[in-house]
C-alpha cells in the first residue's frame, strides 16, 4: 500500500516554479535544463533573469524531482550553484520544453569568471579541417571572456563589448540551438563575422605577416618573438608584453624599457612538456595550470634547465601558465620554449586596455603588436596562485575567479547591503550584497593616479552591474588611505553610516568569513603579521603603526593581546624601501652601537652601517621625528634579509627582502636540523602596559655570531624561519591560558596577512600549531594580504550594522558610524 501511494505522488501531475540562484548566467544553464527535461519529457520553459534561471514545468512529481537533482548533481562545468528554491507555479504552460528570451530585473545572478580556453575549442583552431581553424577569438559556453567584456546584466551578447559582431548564418544557427555546445555563448564568432587579430607597428609603418611567417599575424607575432623582438598583445583583460625567456639580452632590455628592476617576470609555454624542463610540477599544481581559471602557478624551479637569472632575480620559484585564450594556443603553436608574459604598463601603472594609450605607453618598449579590433570593457589581471601546505592558494585574485562570490557564514543572511573600499596596496574592494560577498578583482596600489582612476571606474561599474544600493559604508581606519578619504567623503554626500575598521582585524575577520566561520561564534586568535597598519586609536598599549599582532576576535571586535617589538622605522616610508635602515633600529635598539661595535666589528655589515648618516638616524629616532615605532613582522624579515646581505640597500618591489629571504632558507636544515638551533625569540612582556611581545635579542645574537663563524645564508634562513614559527606557538599557547580558568581563552587560531604568503612560514607554523591541538584556520580563496582585507572590512561591517538594527529584510535603524579600536 504503501509503495503504490509513493509511485501515486510520483506520478501526480505538477506545475512548478524553480529558481537557480548562483553563477549559472553564462555557463550553458539553460542547455542544460533544456536538455535534462527533455529526458523527462517534460512541460515548460526556462530563461535568465536579474536573480539568475527561472524554470517553470510541469509533468510527473518525480521526474521534476529527478530534474532537480540532475542539476544539483551534474551543472555545467562553469556554474555555481549556490540555491535552487522551489515553489507553486499556476499559469499554463505549452506543451514542450523551450528556452525563452531573457528577462529584465534587480542584478541578483553571478557573473562568471573568464574561463580558460577548453580541450573542445582548442581542438577546434588546431584542425585545419575545421571552420574555425586558426580563429583567435573561438569560445563556447564552458570557456572563453565573461567579465572583461562585461558592460551590463543580464549577461546577453547585447550587454557585451561583442555586441558590434552580427552573427553570421553559421554562428547564428550555433547560438540558436539548444543542442549545441554554443548555445546562447554570448561572445561566439568566427572567421566570417567575428573580432579579427592584427599585427602592426606601433610607429604606423606597414608590416606585412609574410615576412615573418607562412600562416598568419598571430603566428607571424611569434616569429618575432622568436628573433629576439618585444611585441605587444592584446589579451583577455588587458595587454601583454613578451620576449623570449631564454633570451637574455631580450630580458634585460624588457627590464630596463619597463622600468621593472627586479619583480619576477611570469611566463607562458605551449604545454607541461615545456614547463618540466625548467620546473618540478606537483598533479596539484598541474590540475591548478590546467583549471578554467589558468593562473600563473608558482613553482619550484630545480632545473634541469635554467633560464636566465634576470628573469626572476633571487627568487626559487617561476611563475607559468599555460595560454588560456584561443589567441595564446595560436601563438604557441610552434614555440617550444618558455616567454615572458608580463603585463602591459609601466612598472606600477596599471595595465592597458585601450588601444590608443597602448601606442602612447607600450610604442616605446614593444615596436610591434599583435592587436585586435574587440573592446576591452574591464581591465583584469591574471591571478597567481601557489600551492602551500597542501592547498592551492591565492596570492593574486583577478582573472578566472573574480567576481565570483563568497558566501558569507551562517548569521549572516541578513546583512544590508555593504560597501567596502579595502586598503591601498594590493587594492581590492568589495560588495555584500543578499548574504554574498562580492570581492573584486586585484585594483594594484591606489598611489598611483591612474590606478586610482580605474578603481573609481570599477565601483562604478560593480554598482551597476550587481544592482548595489549600499546602506553602509567600510574601509581602513588610516586616516591617508586614499580608499578611506573616497569612503569617508562618500559616507558624508550620500549621508551613509560609515565603518571605520582596523587593519588587521579585518586580516582576521577575512580568514574567517572564507573559512565559514558563523557570526556568533567565539573569539579565536587571529595571528596578523604583515609590513603595516594604523593602529587603534584608542589603544593606550603601543597604539602607532602594527604588523605583527595577536588578537583575540570576532566580527564584532577584538583584543590585542600580544604584539611584536615596536621599534623605529627611521625616514618613516623609506624604511619600507631600505631594508638597512630596519637592520640598524632594531640593532640599535637591542644594543647599542657601542656593544655592536666591540662584538661585531669584523664584520661586513658593520662596516656597511658605519658608513650610513648615523648621527642623523640617531637623532631621529631619539627625538621620533619621521620615526615612527612599528610592531612589524615585515619590517623584521627586512632587517634579517639585510643582515644576511640580501637587498641590503633597497627593496626594488614591495616585499622583495621577505621573498629573497624565502627563497634561501635551505630545506635539508629545515628538515634535518634540529629546533635548537633555530634562532630564538622570547616573550616578555612591555614596560607598562604589560602586553607579552616578541623580543628579538637573543635571535640578533645568534644571528652575528652565525655571521661571524660564515654559516651560510641559505641555513641562517632556514633558522629564523623555524625560530618564528616556534615563538608564533609559543605565543598562542602563552595566551590560550587565563589564571584561575581550567579552559582555554581559544582552540582555534586564524593566519592572516601578507608574511603568510610565505610558504615556509605558513607551513612551519600551521604544522606546529596542530601538533598543539589549535584547530588552524588560512587563507586559500582570498588572499592572505592585502587582496582579502576588502573582505573583512565588510564582514565586520554587516556585524555592526545587524547589531544596530540594519538588515536587508526590514530596514531598521541606520547602522551607527563607528571605528574598531580594540575596546
Amino acid at each position: 500500500m504503501t509503495a503504490m501511494l509513493a509511485r501515486d505522488i510520483a506520478d501526480r501531475r505538477d506545475s512548478l516554479q524553480i529558481r537557480v540562484r548562483g553563477r549559472v548566467q553564462g555557463v550553458g544553464f539553460r542547455p542544460t535544463v533544456w536538455r535534462f527535461a527533455r529526458e523527462y519529457r517534460l512541460d515548460g520553459e526556462v530563461l535568465n533573469d536579474g536573480e539568475g534561471v527561472l524554470i517553470r514545468v510541469s509533468g510527473p512529481r518525480g521526474e521534476i524531482e529527478r530534474l532537480v537533482e540532475r542539476l544539483r548533481g551534474e551543472p555545467p562545468s562553469l556554474a555555481a550553484i549556490e540555491a535552487i528554491e522551489l515553489s507553486p507555479f499556476v499559469g499554463r504552460l505549452d506543451e514542450g520544453f523551450r528556452i525563452v528570451e531573457s528577462a529584465a530585473g534587480e542584478a541578483r545572478t553571478e557573473i562568471s569568471p573568464d574561463a580558460g580556453i577548453c580541450a573542445a575549442c582548442a581542438a577546434e583552431v588546431r584542425d585545419p579541417f575545421s571552420r574555425r581553424y586558426r580563429y583567435p577569438f573561438t569560445n563556447c559556453t564552458h570557456c572563453g571572456p565573461r567579465l572583461t567584456i562585461l558592460r551590463g546584466i543580464p549577461y546577453d551578447r547585447a550587454s557585451t563589448t561583442m555586441a558590434p559582431y552580427p552573427l553570421c548564418a553559421d554562428c547564428a544557427a550555433e547560438y540558436s540551438e539548444p543542442a549545441d555546445r554554443r548555445f546562447h555563448a554570448e561572445p561566439i564568432a568566427c572567421h566570417a563575422c567575428g573580432p579579427k587579430a592584427r599585427l602592426v607597428r606601433f610607429d604606423g609603418r606597414a608590416v606585412s605577416y609574410e615576412q615573418h611567417s607562412m600562416l598568419d599575424d598571430v603566428d607571424a607575432a611569434m616569429s618575432l618573438i622568436q628573433k629576439g623582438e618585444i611585441v605587444a598583445i592584446k589579451a583577455l583583460g588587458g595587454y601583454q608584453l613578451a620576449c623570449d625567456a631564454t633570451r637574455a639580452e631580450a630580458v634585460a632590455r624588457l627590464r630596463q624599457l619597463k622600468r621593472r628592476d627586479r619583480k619576477p617576470f611570469a611566463l607562458m609555454a605551449r604545454d607541461m612538456d615545456v614547463i618540466r624542463k625548467y620546473c618540478a610540477v606537483s598533479s596539484e599544481e598541474e590540475q591548478a595550470l590546467r583549471s578554467a581559471a589558468a593562473p600563473i602557478v608558482l613553482l619550484d624551479a630545480p632545473g634541469p634547465q635554467y633560464l636566465p637569472e634576470s628573469v626572476a632575480p633571487g627568487m626559487s620559484t617561476l611563475g607559468f601558465m599555460l595560454p588560456s585564450t584561443p589567441l595564446h594556443v595560436l601563438l604557441f603553436r610552434r614555440m617550444g620554449r618558455p616567454v615572458v608574459m608580463t603585463s602591459g604598463n609601466l612598472s606600477d601603472e596599471p595595465q592597458v586596455t585601450d588601444d590608443a594609450q597602448a601606442a602612447a605607453r607600450l610604442g616605446t618598449i614593444a615596436p610591434f603588436a599583435l592587436i585586435h579590433d574587440r573592446d576591452i570593457a574591464n581591465r583584469v589581471d591574471d591571478s597567481v596562485v601557489r600551492l602551500t601546505a597542501g592547498k592551492v592558494r591565492v596570492l593574486r585574485r583577478a582573472r578566472g575567479h573574480a567576481p565570483a562570490s563568497i558566501r558569507l557564514p551562517r548569521g549572516f543572511e541578513t546583512a544590508p547591503q555593504i560597501l567596502a573600499f579595502g586598503p591601498e596596496m594590493k587594492a581590492t574592494f568589495c560588495l555584500v550584497k543578499d548574504g554574498r560577498a562580492l570581492l573584486s578583482q586585484h585594483q594594484g596600489d591606489l598611489e598611483d593616479a591612474a590606478t586610482f582612476d580605474d578603481y573609481r571606474k570599477n565601483l562604478a561599474l560593480f554598482r551597476d552591474l550587481f544592482d548595489h544600493q549600499p546602506q553602509a559604508l567600510a574601509c581602513d581606519m588610516h586616516p591617508e588611505y586614499v580608499s578611506g578619504k573616497l569612503a569617508r567623503e562618500r559616507a558624508q554626500a550620500q549621508q551613509l553610516p560609515l565603518v571605520e575598521v582596523q587593519h588587521h582585524h579585518a586580516h582576521i575577520a577575512a580568514c574567517l568569513a572564507e573559512n565559514g566561520r558563523p557570526l556568533n561564534a567565539p573569539p579565536v586568535l587571529g595571528i596578523a603579521l604583515d609590513g603595516l597598519g594604523f593602529g587603534a586609536r584608542t589603544d593606550m598599549r603601543g597604539g602607532g603603526i602594527w604588523g605583527g599582532e595577536f588578537l583575540l576576535c570576532d566580527y564584532r571586535r577584538f583584543e590585542r593581546l600580544g604584539t611584536f617589538k615596536p621599534v623605529a622605522m627611521p625616514g618613516g616610508a623609506q624604511a619600507s624601501r631600505e631594508p638597512w635602515r630596519n637592520l640598524y633600529a632594531h640593532l640599535m635598539a637591542e644594543m647599542g652601537w657601542a656593544q655592536f661595535a666591540m662584538n661585531f666589528g669584523e664584520l661586513e655589515i658593520f662596516r656597511a652601517l658605519a658608513g650610513k648618516p648615523r648621527a642623523t638616524l640617531d637623532a631621529i629616532i631619539k627625538g621620533g621625528v619621521n620615526s615612527p615605532p612599528a610592531s612589524s613582522c615585515g619590517r623584521l624579515f627586512d632587517a634579517v634579509a639585510a643582515a644576511l646581505g640580501i637587498c641590503f640597500e633597497r627593496q626594488a618591489y614591495e616585499g622583495e627582502a621577505a621573498m629573497r629571504l624565502e627563497a634561501m632558507v635551505c630545506r635539508k636544515t629545515m628538515v634535518e636540523e634540529g629546533d635548537e638551533l633555530a634562532y630564538p625569540l622570547a616573550i616578555p612582556n612591555l614596560k607598562g602596559s604589560g602586553l607579552p611581545y616578541v623580543e628579538p635579542v637573543a635571535m640578533w645574537n645568534a644571528i652575528l655570531g652565525d655571521l661571524v663563524l660564515r654559516t651560510p645564508v641559505g641555513v641562517m634562513a632556514a633558522r629564523f624561519h623555524k625560530g618564528l614559527a616556534n615563538v608564533l606557538v609559543a605565543m598562542a599557547l602563552k595566551l590560550a591560558r587565563r589564571a584561575g580558568e581550567t579552559g582555554p581563552r581559544f582552540e582555534t587560531v586564524a593566519l592572516s596577512g601578507g608574511c603568510f604568503h610565505n610558504r615556509v612560514l605558513l607551513e612551519e607554523t600551521t604544522r606546529r600549531l596542530e601538533e598543539k591541538e589549535f584547530e588552524v584556520l588560512t587563507h586559500a580563496e582570498v588572499p592572505a594580504g592585502d587582496g582579502g582585507v576588502a573582505l573583512g572590512q565588510a564582514a565586520i561591517a554587516a556585524a555592526h550594522c545587524m547589531d544596530a538594527g540594519t538588515t536587508r529584510q526590514e530596514g531598521g535603524n541606520p547602522c551607527v558610524s563607528v571605528f574598531q579600536d580594540g575596546s
